[in-house]
């Protein structure tokens, strides 16, 4: 398809434009998702009193055998689901409450909902992580609230949610693998699945978007590649957490090019997008030298991580 250079839309022409597509992906959507219910994911026998004002058992890490590093991976993946209301705030002032939009916006939002729930419900029944030090982590990043670096603009808020619903999706399932516990990996997998549609849906948004709007679309995926961030980065010791969960092959550099921001590129066909301007062309320059950055920068923490494992082995 062959589209001619024009002046760019505003956000407003984007979002009407758009709406139809919102609608069909919001019919596919409704099709193929699938009622659950967090309650029945949780083994809620195994649950005691903790201490407190009910004087129950205090928590120690011995009461699980769920590993430090899937503990940290766990308490991560649910202090980013817990900061919905920041999410929805966004999407809502974005998108907005009306028609085929707002439809849309209250669906993800409830089915979003119930991830936090059952992820904490699953970890304090288990007594996996301390339940004191996650409260205080919750309160501390929710606090804080959430905004991504393009709120205001419909097409990089799509093309960040394309690659960001793909990328929490992949962490939770090697989450879920590395915690040894059959119950939980059926739990985060059921939420992965959830993650994939609402990837499907964006990422369909925006390849329509690439027919309407080339060369916005194009700019708009330049742009999120190159400052992409994780919503849960402003988590306290964010920094420090991320290299564990890489370094035990949960979510590291490798993965996010190759398993998040190639298989979503290729969807959209970006290599032979047509109608493209000069910004757009350079746009996409932009976007082939940032999956070279990456893949020179995973192949050294590659190695790096390698060496790592070869000493303790040795050890």
């Amino acid at each position: 398809m062959t589209v001619t250079p024009t002046a760019p839309l505003s956000q407003a022409a984007l979002l009407i434009e758009l709406e139809p597509v919102v609608a069909d992906n919001l019919d596919r959507h409704l099709r193929l998702a699938k009622e659950w219910f967090p309650h029945e994911y949780v083994p809620w026998s195994e649950g005691r009193t903790f201490d407190g004002i009910l004087d129950g058992e205090a928590w120690t890490s011995e009461h699980s055998s769920v590993p430090e590093v899937a503990r940290t991976a766990l308490v991560v993946n649910l202090l980013t689901e817990d900061n919905l209301p920041s999410y929805h705030h966004q999407i809502a002032s974005l998108f907005g409450r009306d028609g085929a939009w707002g439809t849309w916006v209250h669906r993800w939002t409830a089915e979003e909902g119930r991830h936090g729930t059952a992820i904490r419900d699953y970890l304090t029944v288990t007594r996996a992580v301390d339940p004191v030090a996650l409260e205080r982590a919750r309160m501390t990043h929710m606090s804080a609230g959430y905004a991504n670096a393009h709120d205001d603009e419909v097409l990089h808020s799509l093309a960040y949610v394309s690659f960001q619903e793909l990328a929490t999706r992949i962490s939770h399932r090697n989450t879920g693998r590395v915690t040894g516990d059959p119950r939980c990996e059926q739990l985060l997998t059921r939420i992965a699945a959830d993650e994939n549609l609402h990837m499907v849906f964006y990422r369909n948004l925006l390849g329509a978007a690439f027919e309407l709007a080339p060369s916005q679309a194009m700019r708009a995926v330049a742009d999120v590649v190159a400052d992409f961030q994780m919503p849960g980065n402003g988590i306290e010791g964010f920094a420090r957490k991320s290299v564990t969960m890489a370094l035990a092959g949960i979510y590291d550099l490798r993965q996010h090019r190759d398993d998040v921001l190639l298989p979503v590129l290729r969807q959209w066909d970006v290599w032979n997008v047509t109608g493209l301007d000069a910004d757009g062309e350079a746009a996409r320059e932009q976007v082939a030298a940032q999956l070279d950055g990456l893949d020179r920068a995973a192949a050294r923490f590659e190695e790096r991580r390698d060496a790592r494992q070869a000493r303790r082995a040795g050890a």
